[in-house]
């Protein structure tokens, strides 16, 4: 009694001192702030990826925001995220080849023999135990294969990141591009129109040729046309920013933007080290591709070697179930064999030279990876560079047309040339202007592109 009163106490000491959410609910709640932690971890190394501090050299908030969206919401990114996730599980089954196998359960018989009326029975609790004992080290060859697939799927990961990062920069430059253009052109449209009324008026008075009215007529139009086409050009941009982010491209009409006005122009670095190229998850994905095709071609070879399997069963049987796990009544079995195929119709010839042959098409592979990124690299370096020169060339012949249009307009106000004139001149200044925009977002767009080509790895 003095003890069932002792025992009464400490339950009810330990129930007071207990935290009343249920168990299940406190294993929920622990699970959730791991998967918080775990979450705020993957999005680190994610932001890792694609160099932020770079981007945030642009001084620009929605690209910023834009760019963390994507990496957020993306679903390719996600699906490249959980492929990671499905490489490790199939390493781990691989791993598993390389350990024992258990296996238990319960076999009840019965038996009848001819000539006989009566049956017998036994109770059976037979539990087996299988080893493959790997002395060649075949299995572990395969499990370094399968962690290599594993390693693989992260720097695909890393480069799925550049990638989908590369994509909205270039989308969300272009967009700004052809807000400008746009503009521009709604400005070169309504000066054609002005060109056209004037010179309708012109000619009912016989001071302009028909030929030169229906050329003005023509040029409002396609003027009129090229605006649609900016404007659907922008419209399939916005869409694209919107499923880059992940959002739904019905809403794509309401994505902000900087205007061009304050975007950043670039600085175009001189050269790019020679060693950065070692850093492009292709040319990673690459090397490790050649790693894991020797490493099959290894096991390959292997197959060839015997195969050497240890066994043993312990089982416990009585034709009574009350006697069953009596020590008298214990089966037990331990072997060990030796097996080399004799003869399997050149599968594993076949295999060993399918091995070889992939593993000389992924040092191709490689070799032809490093020349790519070499070429990508400089291509894009002086892609920068010639558009940038370009862009300060445009800019200084707009600055010179600025000046024109000033001293025309000086002559409009004296009276020396006619509005039309004046209006003329003033769609070349546009025309100029709409050059310039295009050549400035053309160099943020290739900066990107060198960013890509480097692995985010510009500085």
């Amino acid at each position: 009694m003095k003890y069932k009163k002792t025992l009464a106490t400490l339950i009810a000491l330990s129930i007071t001192g207990m935290n009343m959410l249920p168990l299940p609910a406190l294993a929920k709640s622990k699970k959730n702030e791991e998967n918080k932690v775990i979450k705020s971890q993957i999005a680190q190394y994610q932001i890792d990826y694609i160099n932020m501090p770079w981007w945030e050299t642009f001084n620009d908030e929605y690209l910023n925001s834009y760019i963390d969206k994507a990496i957020r919401n993306n679903h390719d990114l996600k699906v490249a995220t959980l492929r990671i996730e499905q490489y490790r599980q199939l390493e781990k089954m691989q791993l598993a080849t390389e350990l024992p196998t258990v296996s238990g359960g319960f076999a009840p018989t019965g038996l009848k023999l001819p000539g006989q009326t009566n049956t017998s029975g036994m109770w059976a609790f037979p539990l087996m135990v299988h080893y493959e004992a790997d002395i060649f080290l075949k299995n572990r060859d395969k499990t370094r294969s399968a962690k290599k697939d594993w390693e693989k799927a992260k720097i695909e990961e890393r480069s799925a990141f550049i990638t989908v990062a590369s994509a909205v920069g270039s989308t969300y430059f272009n967009i700004i591009k052809a807000d400008k253009l746009i503009e521009l052109q709604k400005e070169i449209i309504k000066d054609r129109k002005e060109i056209y009324e004037l010179m309708s008026e012109r000619n009912k008075v016989g001071l302009t040729s028909t030929a030169d009215l229906v050329r003005a007529n023509k040029a409002y139009v396609s003027a009129q046309a090229d605006l649609l086409d900016l404007e659907k050009s922008r419209t399939t941009l916005l869409n694209s920013l919107a499923v880059l982010i992940g959002e739904s491209p019905a809403n794509s009409a309401s994505l902000a933007r900087a205007s061009y006005d304050d975007s950043y122009l670039v600085k175009v670095p001189e050269s790019i080290p020679s060693e950065i190229i070692d850093q492009r998850p292709d040319f990673l994905a690459a090397e490790i591709s050649v790693e894991k095709a020797g490493i099959d071609k290894r096991a390959a070879k292997k197959e060839f070697l015997p195969r050497i399997d240890l066994i043993g069963l312990v089982s416990f049987g009585s034709s009574a179930l009350n006697t069953a796990f009596n020590w008298s009544n214990i089966l037990g079995l331990l072997g060990a064999s030796a097996m080399l195929d004799l003869f399997a119709g050149g599968r594993k010839v076949a295999n060993l030279k399918l091995k070889k042959n992939q593993f000389e098409q992924a040092l191709e592979n490689y070799y032809k990876t490093n020349l790519t990124a070499i070429q990508e690299v400089n291509d894009s370096l002086v892609a920068l560079k010639q558009d940038d020169k370009k862009y300060k060339t445009n800019l200084d012949v707009y600055n010179l047309e600025k000046e024109d249009f000033a001293y025309s307009t000086h002559k409009y106000d004296e009276g020396l040339i006619s509005y039309l004139d004046l209006l003329q001149r003033r769609e070349n200044l546009l025309s100029m202007n709409k050059l310039v925009v295009s050549n400035k977002l053309d160099c943020n767009i290739d900066y990107i592109g060198l960013y890509k080509a480097t692995g985010a790895k510009i500085q």
